[in-house]
């Protein structure tokens, strides 16, 4: 028996499985699919995992109704088996407060899983509807699952973390496609490109036509690495001149940021830190122009505590300003009970004077807010924040204006995992500016799957990405997706570094998910016509 004819052997024995071995297989290929997001980063993981589950919707055709709750309950397990190895870090936030939270660590290491997968589901549904015997069925998966995953980063807020787009993010090079055609566009070339090996088992009159699938799939990597290397080419690292950076990493620890007995120990620990000299010609916080402290640095109302906005000036010298995390009060009579607050950026000047502020748009579920907030309140539940009420969302997002510098695009926390998340249309920011407390996840993936995101909106719209986190990853990323710096998960210190330069406009940035949504249509329109060919010969 050739190497060949036992590759189509696995293959109909996979096609031909049913009940429980199914339900293992897709679960398997999602769990190993992890392997292809940071910080793993091994993407030809997929060219198993992936032509498997163009074999599991092959089989789903002895089901009834055509197959398609077969493929609805495979893509079901698939997802599950992808998304909690995916997001098995999403339980650590609930052991901050253990007292309160620990007991709902089931629901959130399972519940959201079994939540995301029914994206998963739709994809594989609306796959077999547009399902065809020959190579068009890869670009119907393709054009499915990335409709689903659409679905996925904008229903009931939206949640895309970990997009099948991702498995590309690295090599750097062949993450530079985003710039033309953005997440969504590159899960559907993911997902093509990965699931191309399933066609290697059709039928056709020779054997030469069954390869063109993956002989295409590689060409077109090899196609996205030299426009990668192209793209890197032509815009070396240039960086802002007369701007220097100093981020402040404190890995503090989740109990002393919302604790505010330990006001005084957290502003202490931020004062000394910022003015650590990082070698033998350092002056400390003197040799930076902006200081970047992290989301929700504090655990209080930053304006409203005279004392610590008088240490921050005394920190500040003149020609230095400090852009920082903190929760804002809203504006209310003095004596009026705060019961609710925003999230919010400040940019702080050496007098201590406010001159920017922005406050976060796109609030994390159960973490920032609760749906029906009312209601389950009353019930008794409340977020891992514990802000009565929840956090009160801003109203716009808009660049930040910084002294010196170019405007700053601000993306706090997990605002930076949504594609098109822009200033107003007229604004173009010289760089992105995300401040995040990845501190909640602990010593896991989560921390590094979040800095690979963020770097993909840097990659796509052209812009320099500094990204200040309480407990790590801090990195400073130019427009194309180099490290400029950074300081690792779980580590105290500083990093200094220059601001790199933007470049012009992308082809993202300029059209949006356009393009993604062109070769969707395409795809979709060339699955239904060989469908309808194939029933009127």
């Amino acid at each position: 028996m050739t190497s060949f004819q036992r590759f189509r052997q696995i293959a109909l024995a996979i096609i031909l499985t049913w009940g429980w071995k199914r339900a293992l297989i897709a679960m398997g290929c999602g769990a190993l699919s992890v392997l292809a997001l940071a910080p793993f980063n091994v993407f030809p993981v997929l060219f198993i995992t992936f032509p498997v589950l163009v074999w599991l919707i092959d089989g789903a055709g002895a089901g009834r109704y055509r197959g398609v709750p077969a493929a609805a309950l495979t893509g079901y397990w698939f997802g599950l088996g992808y998304f909690v190895p995916g997001l098995y870090w999403t339980g650590y936030a609930f052991f901050v407060d253990a007292d309160v939270f620990a007991w709902l660590t089931p629901f959130a290491v399972l519940g959201l899983p079994a939540y995301l997968s029914i994206f998963t589901a739709i994809g594989f549904a609306l796959a077999r509807l547009l399902w065809t015997k020959d190579v068009t069925r890869i670009l119907a998966l393709a054009a499915s699952l990335t409709i689903a995953e659409w679905l996925r980063g904008h229903a009931l807020t939206g949640f895309p973390w970990n997009a099948f787009g991702y498995a590309l993010s690295e090599p750097l090079p062949l993450a530079q496609t985003a710039s033309l055609i953005g997440l969504w566009g590159m899960t559907f070339l993911s997902v093509a490109i990965f699931a191309s090996p399933a066609a290697l088992i059709d039928r056709t009159p020779d054997r030469r036509p069954a390869w063109r699938a993956p002989a295409a799939a590689i060409a077109l990597l090899i196609v996205m690495s030299i426009f990668g290397a192209i793209r890197l080419s032509l815009h070396p690292t240039t960086m802002v001149a007369g701007v220097k950076l100093r981020l402040m990493q404190p890995d503090l620890q989740q109990d002393a940021k919302f604790n505010y007995a330990a006001k005084a120990e957290v502003m202490k620990k931020y004062l000394a830190l910022s003015d650590r000299a990082s070698g033998p010609q350092s002056t400390g916080v003197r040799d930076a122009t902006i200081l970047i402290w992290p989301e929700s640095a504090f655990p209080f109302f930053l304006t409203r505590e005279a004392d610590a906005m008088a240490q921050i000036a005394e920190l500040l010298p003149k020609g230095t300003v400090l852009i920082t995390g903190s929760v804002r009060a809203p504006d209310l009579p003095r004596g009026t009970p705060i019961t609710r607050a925003y999230n919010s950026i400040y940019v702080i000047d050496h007098d201590g004077s406010v001159l920017s502020v922005y406050d976060k748009l796109h609030l994390v579920p159960f973490g920032e807010f609760l749906p029906y907030q009312d209601l389950m309140e009353k019930l008794g539940f409340e977020q891992l924040t514990r802000v009565r009420g929840g956090f009160i969302p801003g109203s716009v997002r808009h660049a930040l204006s910084v002294p010196g510098a170019p405007p700053a695009l601000p993306l706090i926390c997990y605002e930076a995992i949504f594609p098109g998340e822009v200033a107003r249309r007229n604004e173009r920011p010289g760089w992105i500016v995300n401040l995040t407390n990845d501190g909640w996840f602990g010593m896991s993936t989560g921390p590094y799957q979040h800095l690979e995101q963020a770097r993909m909106r840097a990659i796509e719209l052209g812009l320099p990405l500094v990204r200040s986190a309480n407990t790590g990853v801090s990195a400073v990323i130019d427009p194309v997706g180099r490290t400029v710096a950074s300081l690792g998960l779980g580590v105290e210190g500083i990093l200094d570094a220059n601001l790199p330069a933007a470049i012009p406009p992308t082809v993202y940035a300029r059209v949006g998910d356009v393009p993604a949504a062109m070769l969707v249509a395409l795809a979709v329109i060339l699955a239904v016509r060989r469908r309808v060919a194939k029933r009127h010969p």
